[in-house]
């Protein structure tokens, strides 16, 4: 078996099976990235598609190929925001300092749900909450590099979070979750 270092060293020389083998191994993986990000299964199959076309354009330029798993993940992530500037716009800009600031248990919720209860919650929020809520809570960026990516401010990414969360707490009310410390 062909490690992923050799795979992308193969890539960078336009290896064609090697291509196919480091397309479907990714693919499992950072598809569920696409889908956080996606209205749809078919939107989250064309970022996909589309994160892929760019990074064999740009895969020659990779220079440490140790380094692959976090540029694709970028690359994928990056993706999914040029898209969906390219196809959506915010429903709501509002001021952070209207929004009541909610609790930060959201990493202990993530925790006791499953992947699938998940996605169905994050897909229910309105576009630009979603963005935001997945760049800050299952990302790891802050606020203001979620701006400069969206071409919003940090208080209304910190906004767009704030009712995020609020939004899915009422979900979670709903499926009967109302203590959201973590089940130990």
């Amino acid at each position: 078996m062909i490690n992923e270092q050799d795979l992308v060293r193969a890539c960078q020389r336009n290896d064609r099976k090697a291509q196919t083998a480091f397309y479907n191994m990714y693919k499992g993986k950072l598809m569920g990235v696409c889908r956080r990000y996606a209205r749809s299964k078919e939107e989250a199959e064309d970022i996909y598609q589309e994160a892929f076309v760019k990074i064999f354009n740009n895969i020659k330029s990779l220079e440490k190929p140790e380094a692959v798993g976090a540029w694709v993940r970028k690359t994928v992530i990056h993706t999914a925001i040029n898209y969906y500037h390219a196809n959506l716009k915010f429903q709501q800009n509002t001021d952070y300092e209207t929004v009541v600031l909610s609790n930060d248990d959201y990493p202990n919720i993530l925790a006791t749900l499953s992947s699938e209860d998940l996605l169905a919650l994050i897909h229910q929020l309105p576009d630009g909450y979603r963005m935001v809520f997945n760049l800050y809570v299952v990302d790891g960026y802050n606020h203001n590099e979620i701006g400069q990516m969206l071409g919003i401010s940090e208080n209304t990414s910190k906004s767009q979070l704030s009712r995020a969360k609020e939004l899915l707490r009422k979900q979670l009310k709903k499926l009967g979750i109302v203590s959201y410390e973590r089940i130990q």
